[in-house]
């Protein structure tokens, strides 16, 4: 889902600058790849930004994948440990919040640091006034 999106961001994000950047980069004897690195990317911080962060959650709080795929218990993510700590009869509900709350803390900590840049690369996707 997330490549999807931050394609879609992207192209957002890319089809609100002006032209004028383009051709000015033209003029000034950049090649393509030197518009794109040096004049693109560099307005695209608060855009790409969004996409690490957002691509980094899913991959932090992954479950399914990583239950298929893994075969040993020390290979799987926390979120399927979670999920291993509730048995037929019985459950440690305490433990399973304390250890949700654990694996909660990166991504809040991450996105209290990152949040401005959040935002703007949230309103990026809007449309265009």
């Amino acid at each position: 889902f997330n490549y999807v999106w931050g394609i879609f961001l992207m192209r957002q994000y890319f089809m609100t600058l002006p032209v004028s950047l383009e051709d000015a980069g033209r003029i000034d004897g950049a090649s393509e790849l030197g518009i794109y690195f040096r004049l693109f990317i560099p307005f695209a911080k608060p855009a790409l930004l969004v996409i690490i962060l957002f691509t980094f959650s899913d991959i932090w709080k992954a479950f399914l994948w990583p239950l298929i795929v893994t075969r040993s218990i020390e290979m799987r993510t926390v979120e399927v440990g979670i999920a291993l700590l509730q048995n037929q009869y019985s459950s440690d509900f305490p433990l399973q919040m304390t250890a949700a709350t654990l694996v909660a803390l990166p991504i809040i900590v991450l996105f209290f640091f990152t949040q401005e840049y959040f935002m703007e690369g949230i309103n990026l996707s809007g449309t265009n006034k």
